[in-house]
């Protein structure tokens, strides 16, 4: 495997902006970045998370740097701080969301890397309601093996 030779530095705002509804992520490093490896993500949750979904391709862990989050593993539900990590493993059934009023701030790792190009070719550079973007996301979930398994929690 072999990174970039160049190298990544992103400020503050920079990268790849997708108006995700209710959680906009900004794409930070994309798979052809990291030979494959992964695909790091900034999501700003201001409304409600993803469905409840399984990733059966890739891992997907969490790190929260603001705000607080309700995240779903398998069956259990757990409340997350600032500074907490989250590794959901693939194949596991998964969703979180805001557990406050006020935006939380967190990076998403999904390795292999790949799963980023999801979010651009469901939205793109569209604003589109949650509705829409499960509708889309929906019609091309399989191509990204990924199962839908309900609506948005909380």
């Amino acid at each position: 495997m072999s990174f970039t030779q160049v190298g990544i530095t992103l400020g503050p705002n920079e990268g790849k902006t997708v108006p995700v509804p209710g959680h906009p992520i900004t794409i930070k490093a994309r798979k052809e970045d990291t030979g494959g490896a992964y695909a790091l993500l900034e999501a700003v949750l201001t409304g409600d998370g993803p469905p409840q979904h399984v990733h059966q391709s890739e891992e997907e862990a969490f790190y929260l740097l603001e705000g607080e989050l309700n995240v779903l593993i398998g069956e259990d539900t757990h409340r997350v701080t600032p500074g907490s990590f989250v590794l959901v493993p693939r194949g596991t059934p998964h969703a979180f969301w805001n557990a406050t009023t006020m935006p939380a701030k967190l990076l998403v790792l999904f390795s292999p890397g790949g799963f980023e190009e999801y979010f651009v070719e469901t939205v793109g550079d569209e604003q589109i309601d949650t509705a829409t973007f499960i509708q889309r996301g929906l019609a091309i979930a399989d191509r990204y093996n990924l199962e839908i398994l309900g609506p948005p929690l909380g």
